[in-house]
C-alpha cells in the first residue's frame, strides 16, 4: 500500500558532491506522493501485482509504473548513504553498525505505529510494509557491514539475480517455514486472530540484495572519484541494466514470473513487456528501476537547473515529508468523505485520474514549505532524534 522512504544519511561535508542523491530522492518523493494520492482517492480502481492489462487503462498503468521507481531507488540510496556515513569526507572511517541498527529499529517502530495508523486511522490490522522492509534491510546490512565490501557486493548481486529462482518454494500457514518465508519472499499473515492480525506485505529478501549493492557502490561518491568518472560509471551501469533486461525479458527466459507476448496494439505490447512483479520485486523490476535510477543520478550530477534545488529540499527531510504527507492525505480523505459521502461504492473517490494528478501537484507545492522549514530546523537543532527524519 505504500511506497518507500529512507533515513537521511547525507553526512558527507562535501555536500555538492552528493547533491545528486538528494535531488533524486526528492524526485521519487514526489512520484511517491502521486502514487499515494492514487491509493487514497482512486482505490476503487484497484491495481493488482502484476497488473491485469484488461482491467487497467494505459494512463493508470503508466502512473503506477512510474511509482515502481521509488522503492528500489530509496533502498539503493540507503545502502549508498550507509557507506557515506562510514566514510565521512576528511575524517577517519567509522563503523556504521550501531547507526544502522538504531535507525533500522526506529523504522520498524514507525511502521507499526505512526505509519500504520496514517493509512487506516486504526490498528485493526498491522501491515508490515516498505518502512519495515527498509528497517530490516538496514539491520541486515549492519551485521554484514564488517565484511569486505566486494564480498558484500557479490552477495547482493547473488540475491538480486538469484531470488527469482526461489519462486517455486512455497509454505502453507502452519508449516514450519511459513513465517520466515512470508517475511523473506512471500506475503502472508504472520498472526491472524480475532484480536490481532499482522501481515508481512513487503517481502524483504530482494531488498536486502539491493541495499548491499548500494553499499558496494558507495566509493563511487567518495572524494577520490572525479565527477566525470562518476557520471560515466553510472551511465555504464544504467545502460548495462537495460541491456540485461532486454535480453532476459525479450526472451522470456528468466527474471519475471509473468511472460509477455505481442498484443493487439503497440501500447498494449509495451504495457505487457513492462508489467513486472513488485511483491517481491522481480529481477526485471529491479533492472528497470535501478537502470533508470543510475541514469538519473548521472544526469543530476551537474545540477545547474534551478528546479533541481527544489527537488533537493524534498530530499533533505525524507522521513518528515513521508509522515507528513500520509497524515495530510488521511485528513483530506476524512474531510472529503464527510462532506460528499461515499461516491465509489463504500469509498469516496475521484472520477478521473487527472484529478489524482491535480491533487498531487497541489500537495507537492503545499508541502514544500513545511519540508523546507524542517530541513533547516534539523540542521540547526542539537536533538539527535530530528536527524532520523
Amino acid at each position: 500500500m505504500q511506497t518507500t522512504i529512507i533515513s537521511d544519511f547525507s553526512s558527507n561535508s562535501k555536500s555538492s558532491r552528493i547533491a545528486s542523491i538528494d535531488i533524486l530522492r526528492g524526485l521519487v518523493m514526489l512520484i511517491m506522493l502521486l502514487d499515494h494520492v492514487r491509493e487514497r482517492f482512486f482505490y476503487h480502481h484497484q491495481v493488482s501485482d502484476p497488473m491485469v492489462l484488461s482491467d487497467v487503462a494505459p494512463s493508470l498503468f503508466f502512473t503506477r509504473l512510474a511509482a515502481h521507481l521509488c522503492a528500489p531507488v530509496f533502498v539503493f540510496l540507503t545502502g549508498l548513504g550507509a557507506w557515506l556515513y562510514a566514510h565521512p569526507s576528511g575524517k577517519a572511517p567509522r563503523s556504521p553498525k550501531s547507526f544502522l541498527l538504531k535507525r533500522g529499529l526506529f523504522l520498524v517502530l514507525l511502521e507499526i505505529t505512526l505509519v500504520n495508523f496514517s493509512w487506516f486511522g486504526s490498528f485493526q490490522t498491522i501491515y508490515l510494509q516498505v518502512i519495515w522492509a527498509i528497517g530490516l534491510s538496514m539491520i541486515f546490512l549492519a551485521f554484514c557491514s564488517g565484511m569486505p565490501r566486494h564480498l558484500l557486493g557479490l552477495f547482493g548481486l547473488v540475491i538480486v539475480f538469484g531470488h527469482n529462482a526461489l519462486s517455486f518454494v512455497e509454505f502453507s500457514p502452519g508449516e514450519w517455514g511459513y513465517t520466515s518465508w512470508a517475511i523473506l519472499h512471500d506475503r502472508g499473515f504472520l498472526i491472524d486472530t480475532d484480536w490481532l492480525r499482522i501481515k508481512a506485505s513487503y517481502p524483504i529478501l530482494p531488498w536486502m540484495g539491493v541495499i548491499l549493492c548500494g553499499y558496494w557502490m558507495g566509493p563511487l561518491f567518495g572524494k577520490e572519484v572525479s565527477q566525470q568518472k562518476r557520471i560515466s560509471t553510472l551511465v555504464y551501469f544504467g545502460l548495462g541494466s537495460f541491456l540485461v533486461l532486454a535480453i532476459l525479458r525479450g526472451t522470456n527466459s528468466y527474471g519475471e514470473t509473468l511472460p509477455w507476448k505481442v498484443q493487439e496494439s503497440i501500447t498494449l505490447t509495451v504495457m505487457d513487456f513492462l508489467n513486472f512483479t513488485k511483491y517481491p520485486p522481480s529481477l526485471d523490476f529491479i533492472l528497470l528501476t535501478l537502470g533508470i535510477g543510475f541514469l538519473l543520478l548521472a544526469g543530476f550530477e551537474k545540477n545547474t537547473w534551478k528546479p533541481m534545488e527544489v527537488l533537493r529540499i524534498y530530499g533533505n527531510a525524507p522521513m518528515f515529508f513521508y509522515i507528513l504527507h500520509l497524515y495530510v492525505l488521511l485528513v483530506l480523505y476524512t474531510l472529503f468523505n464527510s462532506i460528499f459521502g461515499p461516491t465509489q461504492g463504500k469509498l469516496f473517490g475521484f472520477e478521473h485520474l487527472w484529478q489524482v494528478w491535480t491533487l498531487a501537484v497541489i500537495l507537492g507545492f503545499g508541502l514544500y514549505f513545511p519540508t523546507r522549514w524542517f530541513g533547516k530546523l534539523k540542521r540547526r537543532s542539537p536533538y539527535a532524534i530530528l536527524k532520523y527524519f
